[in-house]
């Protein structure tokens, strides 16, 4: 008998050991997210914004009933991200696709993600779309030091004129007592086809480099997250030759390599992505991060995974468009949906 209670007591020992491990791992830790949230614009026409259908007389018929179930259905998703980790909602989260601060606004103080306590990084942004990028923070993790913006300054190849686009937001604080930096973009489409706007996207791949750079000059070992929508998959000459961000693999076997592409090895076109176009998979949403955030001896936040959040309910499960994703509208049949897009989300630990 004395034989038998043994063995149950250290197994109950050892269940209560891995216990007190996972809450200590996310208390200390982190969970960074992004989600490009397409198109979250309020029910007023602005002018000077390119809004007017997302007005109850535009094509969209955009009403105060549609943009409420709209703000639910986000904040239904963002309190979820890394729940299945034991994370309380994200302690940091980018957005594009935001038309002002008011939806922001709105949004923190949905039902679903107030009780998370967040606050609003956002600047306005010379798009021609009248959509801008922000982030949001949890008070209770982050303390914000600073913020900017940086312009993205590109012209039409064919006419010459600046084409309008969204800001790159840098954001400084610290994240559960580390000091970070967070990037946020959306970097220009691929409006008129993937190869004619390249060199936009390469652009703004510069610009998001020389900002990194920047930082790493003063701190060579900052930790610094660059995060967003990038129009681009992993493997796109934006991210290869502009960032310069390598692989998983690359950048453990690379000491030239500063920059690592968290979500490179999730991407398979039949099957993973975070959008879908005719059938196939894109990861345009991606989680970039310096060499400081994969040094497992350090003691402060470091990488541990990265995800997209693919759960059921943000997919058709029926009809023609089974398995795409359900977006608010499908051309213009309102459809009651979340996003074209999946958010993605990244692990910290300590």
């Amino acid at each position: 008998m004395k034989r038998v209670l043994y063995f149950i007591t250290a197994g109950l020992l050892v269940f209560n050991a891995c216990t007190v491990t996972k809450k200590d791992k996310v208390s200390k830790g982190a969970v960074v997210a992004f989600y490009n949230v397409e198109n979250l614009f309020d029910t007023i026409d602005t002018p000077g914004v390119n809004d007017i259908d997302f007005t109850p007389e535009g094509k969209y018929q955009w009403d105060a009933a549609r943009y409420a179930s709209k703000l639910n259905k986000l904040g239904e998703v963002i309190a979820d991200l890394g729940a299945d980790e034991g994370f309380d909602g994200p302690s940091v989260i980018g957005l594009c696709e935001v038309e002002n601060k008011a939806v922001l606004e709105d949004l923190v103080a949905n039902d679903q993600i107030d009780p998370l306590g967040y606050e609003i990084v956002h600047y306005d942004s010379p798009d021609k779309r009248g959509i801008d990028v922000a982030l949001f923070y949890k008070v209770s993790d982050f303390k914000l030091a600073k913020s900017s913006i940086h312009p993205l300054i590109i012209h039409d190849k064919e006419s010459g004129d600046r084409v309008y686009t969204r800001d790159q937001l840098l954001v400084e604080g610290e994240l559960k007592g580390d000091f970070v930096y967070l990037i946020v973009n959306h970097w220009p489409s691929r409006y008129g086809g993937e190869e004619r706007s390249r060199p936009s996207r390469l652009a703004a791949a510069q610009l998001n480099k020389s900002i990194i750079d920047s930082i790493l000059h003063v701190n060579a070992n900052a930790k610094i997250i660059s995060m967003g929508d990038l129009n681009d998959d992993p493997h796109n000459v934006s991210l290869k030759q502009g960032l310069q961000a390598c692989s998983f693999t690359n950048c453990c076997a690379n000491n030239n390599c500063s920059l690592f592409n968290a979500m490179e090895q999730l991407h398979q076109p039949d099957s993973i992505g975070t959008l879908m176009y005719r059938g196939k998979w894109n990861l345009f949403d991606q989680m970039i991060i310096t060499k400081a955030l994969m040094d497992k001896s350090n003691e402060g936040l470091k990488y541990d995974t990265a995800k997209i959040y693919n759960k059921p309910y943000l997919i058709q499960q029926e009809g023609k468009y089974k398995g795409h994703l359900l977006r608010t509208f499908g051309g213009r049949t309102y459809l009651d949906g979340y996003s074209d897009h999946l958010p993605v989300y990244m692990i910290l630990t300590k």
